[in-house]
């Protein structure tokens, strides 16, 4: 067999490897992120609820998930371990300032140009702008209406019942 012929194998091969390497890879760190859960650290379950961890076991998971209620979970099903202040803004909605304030986005864009003039400094140009309609009362009291005409001359549609079988 010549070379040319194993290569494709050669290839695909190579191609599972590195695809179970990567697999193995996110196993093994989703192993390290739930043995890193300490009671009080906030949790979201693969079933998307969020709970605060009361006590680790071996295998298991003791979550608080509010006032009198504590769930029993296996260790796997839970997806993610929260940073607390990633938890308070989810479960409590509570906001803690990540960015000062000069980072904030101006209302308007004056601000950004650096001319220092806003919008409400600017002279308003009072001209009516004309997109082409024509107002019903710009016409003439004895035309009608284009549509109105042209529906008078078509035969109107029926339901579906034709005298014509």
């Amino acid at each position: 067999m010549s070379l040319l012929t194993l290569l494709p194998f050669i290839v695909l091969i190579g191609a599972m490897f590195l695809m179970t390497r990567s697999a193995k890879k996110k196993q093994q760190q989703a192993v390290e992120m739930r043995n890193q859960m300490q009671p009080g650290s906030g949790v979201r379950t693969i079933g998307g609820m969020y709970a605060t961890v009361k006590e680790v076991n071996e295998d298991t998971v003791l979550l608080d998930a509010g006032p009198g209620v504590e769930l029993l979970f296996a260790k796997n099903a839970i997806g993610a371990v929260l940073t607390d202040d990633e938890y308070n803004r989810i479960v409590h909605g509570i906001e803690h300032d990540l960015k000062s304030d000069a980072d904030l986005v101006p209302d308007d864009a004056s601000s950004l140009t650096g001319t220092g003039d806003s919008v409400t400094d600017a002279p308003a140009d009072d001209k009516a702008v004309d997109l082409g309609k024509k107002d019903t009362a710009d016409e003439p009291a004895d035309q009608a209406p284009a549509g109105e005409a042209r529906t008078d001359a078509e035969p109107k549609k029926t339901d579906g019942d034709s005298e014509a079988k």
